[in-house]
């Protein structure tokens, strides 16, 4: 598992930044209305098994909603809320505290669905017109009010104020209506999906149920037309109306569903939450597939690598075809000083999973890190095919470039962290080796995309080299 730190920058004026603040509901959460983190920053988590879940439990749903799976990107926050949400792009950001929080895979199941359904409906194409529209509007009844307040002197100060208010207040409520109906559309999509698929929507109403208990002071006391979301227990009751003629309502998922979601869940408690909170929770007493691996993550954290290989070793016993076990294994062993030792759990995982970029990756730098100078080809064709399923991974840009150094290719090592620089926002260097690599290339479509690098870079910053 990685994670990595992504900033997401909102360039605007002050004026329009504080309108835009008083009008657009909260990043357009899907779920939760509290509890999300505010700021320009993200930490997104990378982990092949995490994604792999989503996406068997979501591509189903996706197809049901018309929607092509492939379109889709499904990131993972690290962020304990209980929030999901859709950007444009069909981005679809999953906060790690769905899952980690989740008592079911039904429950992770009428997540993805509902935000399946805010793709299938456009609903975040259309919101910006919409935000721009009462943004528009609220301007205007500040400027009048404003006017109103000048023509009228002190005594019209009031009155232009009260216009100003008035004003904003219908626009945001203009607003809001438009996003409770999104939030009710999503909804009523993900049901038909779930009925489309054969998959019960009781997980819907149970994690409603929580959200219910989370916000019930809140709901009394807020103003109900002031809300992006409706009413919990409104959807609470529509769920329940749909379960109450649906004849897939006691189904159970496929085959596999319910022991992977438990086994992520584990997984992210025990890499996102103190392991000392962790063994507390999951004592030695429960020998349970989850609470092991939950435990190998804990004691591998806090230093104790034999005894987390001892776990580990156990779970794969049980299980020997588990490409995340090897994994799991692999890294223990790189992160625990034991590099040459990580390169077989590796490369069993990436035999078991050969369409797992992320594998891939840790494979090849533990070969790099092996001290082996014959296994630095491999790796090189191991980064490769990552970069070829994943070319904006930074990490395996750099791994890339080590590997060709080592070999003595220079060119090649320049316009990988020349690649690395771009991804990176570092446009000096990334310009600067992209040139270097365009000199040592021979003629061929690695100098080309030297080429194109420095083109690239040349293009953003409007500058001559």
């Amino acid at each position: 598992m990685r994670s990595l730190i992504t900033g997401w920058k909102l360039r605007a004026g002050l004026a329009l930044s504080v309108l835009a603040a008083a009008l657009a509901p909260a990043a357009s959460p899907a779920w939760a209305q509290a509890g999300a983190n505010s700021g320009p920053r993200l930490m997104l988590i990378r982990d092949a098994e995490t994604e792999t879940l989503l996406r068997n439990f979501a591509n189903p749903l996706f197809r049901a909603a018309g929607v092509e799976p492939k379109l889709v990107r499904i990131i993972l926050i690290r962020d304990d809320a209980l929030n999901a949400f859709v950007s444009t792009g069909n981005r679809m950001f999953i906060h790690t505290g769905i899952i980690a929080k989740a008592d079911s895979a039904l429950e992770l199941v009428g997540v993805l669905a509902h935000e399946a359904g805010h793709i299938r409906s456009g609903h975040i194409a259309r919101l910006p017109e919409l935000m721009r529209e009462a943004m528009i509007k609220a301007i205007a009844a500040m400027l009048i009010g404003v006017a109103a307040g000048v023509a009228g002197g002190r005594d019209g100060a009031g009155a232009g104020i009260g216009a100003v208010l008035g004003a904003q207040s219908l626009a945001q409520r203009a607003l809001y209506s438009f996003t409770r109906g999104m939030e009710n559309a999503a909804d009523q999509a993900a049901l038909q999906a779930l009925e489309q698929v054969g998959w019960s929507a009781r997980g819907m109403t149970s994690l409603f149920g929580r959200m219910q208990e989370q916000d019930a002071l809140v709901e009394e006391l807020q103003d109900p037309y002031l809300r992006t979301h409706p009413l919990t227990r409104d959807r609470i009751a529509f769920v329940n109306q749909h379960i109450a003629r649906s004849r897939y309502s006691d189904a159970p998922l496929p085959a596999g569903f319910d022991e992977a979601f438990l086994m992520v869940r584990a997984k992210l408690r025990g890499f996102l939450e103190p392991s000392s909170i962790t063994l507390r929770r999951v004592p030695a007493t429960d020998t349970s597939r989850p609470a092991r691996y939950a435990r190998a993550i804990a004691l591998y954290r806090l230093g104790h690598i034999d005894p987390a290989l001892a776990l580990i070793d156990g779970l794969l016993a049980e299980t020997p075809a588990s490409p995340w076990l090897h994994e799991l294994k692999g890294q223990v062993l790189f992160e625990g000083g034991r590099g040459p030792a990580a390169v077989p759990p590796y490369r069993e995982a990436a035999r078991l999973a050969p369409e797992q970029p992320q594998i891939r990756a840790g494979l090849a730098r533990a070969m790099i890190e092996a001290g082996d100078k014959a296994l630095l080809r491999p790796a090189i064709g191991h980064l490769q095919s990552a970069l070829a399923r994943e070319p904006d991974d930074a990490d395996a840009w750099r791994s890339l470039g080590i590997a060709w150094g080592r070999l003595g290719d220079l060119g090649h090592a320049d316009l990988a962290l020349a690649e690395e620089a771009l991804l990176l926002g570092n446009i000096p260097t990334a310009r600067f080796l992209a040139r270097r690599a365009e000199k040592q290339l021979p003629a061929g479509p690695s100098r080309l995309r030297a080429v194109d690098v420095g083109n690239a870079v040349k293009k953003e910053n409007r500058e001559g080299f």
